[in-house]
């Protein structure tokens, strides 16, 4: 349990029905939160891979947590601000926002020039992802605010941000999730509340692991050694939202396995994920609390 907070905490993670956001979700019910778990799948799944909503809220509800299934497209400002009216409504508060909300067709996993991409690919990777997190924040914040300090927003993020990965729209968006959760961070610090961006490593889901199996996606060497279950980046969240100097990283990008060496966090089974900054450097991004102010 979050420090001064009496009761569960309460988070909501957009695109929570499979993959990271159900991971994030799961382990931040074994941390005993009430987890809204949003997307857009609500009884069948909306592609070809399995989970809904209502099955990652099951799988909360499973691991200690309380579990909510919210069906919700993010592309659709009106039921965002619903998503946060809910929360309010039912809870008083909202502690944690994880913004995980993100289109990626199987098929733009393959590295392709812009021009040879279909637009659509902007909508999946711009306005599903970037631009739904920005709503999501936006209308979270007051809300956030009123609940009082140490409430922590997370985007998840990756090294598109950096290097080249996948496709232009891909960089973009990861790159404009750092810059995001930065200038967030500024605006809300004097409220107390946090901003972040993580960098997973590769993770373990049903699809990454068809397509690595497919050689869809290039392998590197010693690949295993930056794998991460699903499960492995909600419980770096769950512990970067309760350590004592949450403030002090604001702002910054982090690699996932770095913060879990901080904080001492493990992966299913103890396993101890590597970072890949060795494979693609520094972010961006530092605390704003080490940042000049502009004069």
């Amino acid at each position: 349990m979050i420090a001064g907070k009496r009761t569960a905490p309460v988070a909501v993670v957009t695109g929570a029905s499979r993959g990271l956001g159900r991971g994030i979700a799961i382990s931040l019910g074994e941390a005993g939160y009430t987890v809204y778990c949003t997307g857009r799948s609500g009884k069948e799944p909306t592609g070809p891979w399995r989970g809904t909503v209502a099955d990652t809220a099951g799988q909360v509800d499973g691991a200690g947590g309380r579990g909510v299934p919210v069906i919700c497209d993010h592309l659709d400002d009106d039921q965002t601000a619903s998503l946060i009216d809910r929360v309010e409504s039912e809870c008083g508060r909202l502690d944690l926002l994880v913004n995980n909300a993100f289109g990626m067709p199987d098929w733009s996993v393959q590295d392709s020039p812009f021009w040879e991409r279909p637009l659509s690919l902007w909508r999946d990777m711009i306005d599903v992802g970037l631009r739904s997190s920005y709503a999501a924040s936006t209308f979270a914040a007051p809300l956030m605010i009123a609940s009082g300090p140490g409430g922590l927003i997370v985007n998840t993020s990756g090294p598109g941000a950096a290097k080249f990965r996948h496709s232009l729209p891909y960089g973009v968006g990861k790159a404009g999730q750092d810059k995001l959760a930065h200038d967030m961070a500024h605006d809300l610090l004097s409220h107390g509340i946090a901003a972040i961006s993580i960098w997973p490593g590769l993770i373990a889901t049903e699809r990454t692991l068809s397509h690595l199996q497919a050689g869809d996606v290039d392998a590197i060497a010693g690949l295993e050694t930056y794998m991460e279950s699903d499960r492995f980046s909600g419980r770096v969240i769950a512990a970067t939202h309760a350590c004592s100097d949450l403030m002090s990283l604001s702002g910054g990008t982090y690699y996932s396995a770095e913060l879990a060496e901080r904080f001492g966090v493990t992966d299913i089974g103890g396993a101890c994920p590597a970072s890949r900054r060795c494979l693609y450097g520094a972010p961006l991004f530092g605390p704003v609390q080490d940042c000049e102010w502009p004069i």
